[in-house]
């Protein structure tokens, strides 16, 4: 089955209205019924500012990356795209193509 994939690249300290942006946008799109998302914690990266962003023991403050990734089909994602621009006006969110090839029982929109 073909659907899409909408991913938004984070980081850790990212806020939206005193919560992790993280969280907060896994439960908008659990309120919006996306079929699943999920939040991936990244080891290290770097975004708009070329600052590399890396687990340390040196480092209190770790700043990682964190992928929100959710799948469903294009149009309900893309009906959550304005107001998760208004939560996160300058991330990065990218859209692409997938094929489920499993599980898709449990996508509330078959």
């Amino acid at each position: 089955m073909q659907s899409k994939i909408l991913t938004i690249y984070l980081s850790e300290n990212d806020t939206y209205k005193g919560k992790s942006a993280h969280q907060a946008i896994i439960e908008f799109l659990l309120k919006n019924d996306v079929a699943g998302a999920t939040a991936i914690k990244g080891i290290e990266g770097y975004g708009v500012h070329s600052i590399i962003h890396k687990a340390s023991i040196l480092r209190l403050g770790m700043d990682l990356p964190i992928i929100v990734q959710a799948v469903d089909e294009e149009e309900k994602l893309r009906n959550t795209l304005p107001e998760l621009k208004e939560m996160i006006p300058d991330e990065l969110i990218v859209m692409q193509d997938v094929e489920i090839l499993a599980g898709e029982k449990g996508l509330n929109y078959l």
